[in-house]
């Protein structure tokens, strides 16, 4: 049999709740592989950024900073335009590292968008598996009390067989799951620390400027 034949053959003997946990499984990966898209692009996007204003934001050239914003939707770009613009209304560090707080926290709920329903299926086909290998074992131990005494092994060993692959199933579908989501978290937590620090390397390089400013002073 073929790697095919065998998943069809697992489907079919698995019993009623094989398929919603199969359903489950299908929303997962999907969800897994539009966010992982989402997330690379933003990834990339950024890195691409950081290359343009790497000068830019040890000199604290603000300038710079704005021209490429203008021409380019980073995120790291807005958070930073953001601090920008703070700046030209407050001299206080702490207001514009607020400014720009408050925008990545608006970039992380895109970023962030969706990932804890991959934590939330895999769950449900945790339990989705269990409750159809109990229902499976009721059923069996049901059909046994009736049978023929002849076919009472062979008929629970069977009924047996087809609900411990309902918890298999499910087991299956939700440890890749717990991984992809564990790895979707990783990923969006290295684009907020990369914006982030490029916030910080501004905060400093402003502050520098200006005690260099008030020294010369």
């Amino acid at each position: 049999m073929s790697f095919t034949d065998h998943i069809i053959a697992f489907l079919q003997n698995g019993g009623p709740f094989i398929y919603p946990i199969a359903l489950v499984l299908v929303v997962g990966l999907a969800i897994t592989i539009e966010r992982w898209l989402y997330l690379s692009s933003a990834h990339r996007t950024n890195q691409k950024a950081f290359s343009l204003i790497k000068e830019a934001l040890k000199s604290g050239d603000v300038a710079t900073i704005s021209q490429h914003a203008q021409n380019n939707k980073a995120p790291v770009f807005d958070v930073l335009q953001s601090g920008i613009v703070r700046i030209s209304q407050a001299n206080r560090r702490e207001d514009v590292e607020y400014a720009m707080e408050e925008t990545i926290m608006e970039y992380m709920l895109r970023l962030e968008k969706r990932t804890p329903f991959i934590a939330t299926l895999a769950n449900i086909a945790t339990l989705l598996g269990l409750l159809g290998t109990i229902m499976g074992l009721i059923a069996a131990f049901s059909a046994v009390a009736s049978a023929d005494p002849a076919e009472k092994a062979n008929l629970l060993s069977s009924s047996i067989s087809v609900a411990m692959n309902t918890t298999a199933f499910g087991l299956i579908t939700a440890i890749p799951l717990i991984l992809f989501h564990s790895t979707l978290q990783t990923k969006t937590a290295t684009i907020v620390d990369s914006i982030e620090m490029a916030g910080i390397k501004l905060l400093n390089s402003l502050s520098f400027s200006k005690q260099a400013d008030s020294d010369r002073g």
